[in-house]
This record gives C-alpha cells, structure tokens and sequence, in this order.
C-alpha cells in the first residue's frame, strides 16, 4: 500500500479552506471601521485639490468612460466577400469609416468567409458521400 490518505482526484480538505479565513480577511477585518473616517478624509484631501485623492474616489465610484463611436452606413457592393472587404478598404481610406470601424467590419466579413467555407466543404463532403453510397439516408 503506498502512503497516500486519499485517492487520486479526492480532496484532501472537500470543505475547502472556510470563508473569510486568510492574511487579506485579517487586513479587510482591520481596517473595517476605520473605511468611513479614510474616505471622509480623502473626500477633503480631493475638495482641497490633491488629484490623487479625487482620482481615487472617483475611479472606485464612476467608472471609467469608453468612447462610443456613432454608426456610420456605407456603400457594401453586393458582389463577392473580396469586394465587400475593398470597399470597406476604400471607406477608411477616403475617411467614411473610422478605422476602427473599419476594422470591424473586415473581421466581420473574414468571420463570414469562414462560415462560408465551412458550409462549402459540408456540401462537397455530402455530395461525395452521396456518391460514394448512392442509397444512404441524407
């Protein structure tokens, strides 16, 4: 017999280590009551102009803004995904698109590329299936 308690694969503490137990619960149980007379100062510190202490509180209130671009329609040709992809080319290139629109787009037409093929080699695999075996079911 060799000189494991447990098997492979069981835990040798299925409870898991209790909750709130740990060096950061002893520091968060610490500080606890005195967060309130911390933020009232930093709230001072921020209303007497130290950047710091604004950014600080408002970073953990507020947070931070993305940009939000504005849709923007352009004019996709109808013809082949190629075509599509150079004309959204020339919609960056003659500032249409913003480019990171622009990019967008052309990862949205390579993903649909690939959903394309995907379907085209599906339907060579089932045409050469059917007729490898004339009779089976589709």
């Amino acid at each position: 017999m060799s000189g494991h308690k447990w098997k492979p694969g069981q835990s040798g503490n299925p409870n898991g280590r209790p909750k709130g137990k740990g060096p950061f619960a002893e520091l968060r149980e610490s500080i606890s009551g005195h967060v309130p007379a911390i933020i009232a100062r930093l709230a001072e510190q921020a209303k007497e102009g130290d950047v710091a202490a604004s950014r600080l509180l408002l970073e953990r209130v507020y947070p931070a803004m993305k940009p939000v671009e504005a849709s923007q329609p352009i004019e996709m040709p109808k013809g082949s995904l190629t075509e599509r992809g150079k004309a959204v080319l020339e919609a960056i290139g003659t500032g249409e698109l913003a480019p990171s629109q622009g990019a967008a787009l052309v990862a949205a037409i390579g993903a649909l590329a690939r959903v394309v093929e995907v379907d085209e080699l599906a339907r060579r695999i089932e045409a050469l299936e059917a007729k490898e075996n004339p009779n089976a079911k589709p």
